[in-house]
């Protein structure tokens, strides 16, 4: 059993240090790894940047990152990420690592992901060069992340993660209102993960939505925006099997409540 832990939109700047460190130095007695999904800074500074990376640097997990469009609005990602590579976080972005976490090889599929909305409510590639940049984008981003999976089934890892900041599905919006439901995902993102399997989804973006959902195809979604979690970070224990279209059984449990 692979126990994952998973939290986004922690949003640190200075001034909020330590807000996590206690929390995260008890993951060598609840998980085998951590998850980061996106919006891990307000403003996406460097400075911000160095808060989150002491809040992570030497952790007793391996710590696996995507970023968010907060982390993309000081147009410094690549500074960001340096920062973050520095202490220690693999950040991905159409990439996959693979991880042998006691003796059970696990890869994790990284990208950002971008909006444009889902089956029958969606963006299209037609019209304004502006639209259609913005749905070149969502699909570049989808691509990414179809492109690391299929790097996973290669490398022959016995599970599958899909990490996001974008969600794939509509399930884990509820509660947001649904006129922005096309800015907070894609049904693009679920295409892919459907079409080259996985054992669970990992998203945050949507602060208003809902932990649990499922693509059609059968995937387990969840959202774990800290918000949403109302922890430092969520649990999920995977348990490898054969391959199968409702990938592995999921338990689930919360973990370190904030202060």
């Amino acid at each position: 059993m692979i126990r994952v832990a998973a939290v986004g939109d922690i949003h640190l700047a200075p001034g909020g240090e330590g807000t996590l460190r206690p929390a995260f130095e008890t993951l060598g007695d609840h998980a085998d790894l951590l998850l980061l999904a996106g919006d891990l800074t307000r403003h996406g500074s460097p400075q911000e940047a160095a808060v989150v990376a002491r809040e992570v640097c030497g952790l007793p997990v391996p710590v696996l990152a995507v970023l968010g469009n907060h982390d993309h609005h000081g147009d410094r990602p690549r500074d960001v990420t340096a920062i973050l590579a520095a202490a220690g976080v693999t950040v991905l972005e159409g990439e996959a690592a693979v991880l042998d976490l006691h003796g059970t090889t696990v890869g994790v599929a990284g990208a950002k992901g971008f909006g444009g909305g889902y089956a029958g409510r969606c963006g299209s590639d037609f019209g304004e060069p502006e639209m259609k940049a913005f749905m070149r984008h969502s699909r570049t981003c989808a691509d990414g992340l179809r492109r690391a999976l299929t790097d996973l089934v290669q490398a022959g890892t016995a599970l599958r993660i899909a990490l996001t900041h974008y969600s794939p599905v509509p399930d884990t919006l509820a509660g947001e209102p649904p006129e922005i439901h096309p800015f907070l995902g894609s049904y693009l993102l679920a295409e892919a993960i459907d079409e080259i399997g996985a054992d669970l989804a990992v998203h945050g973006h949507a602060h208003l939505g809902t932990e649990h959902g499922m693509t059609a195809g059968g995937v387990r979604v969840r959202n774990v925006a800290m918000p949403v979690i109302d922890r430092a970070y969520a649990v999920y224990h995977l348990t490898p099997r054969p391959p199968g279209p409702q990938g592995a059984p999921i338990q689930e449990t919360h973990e370190e409540q904030l202060p």
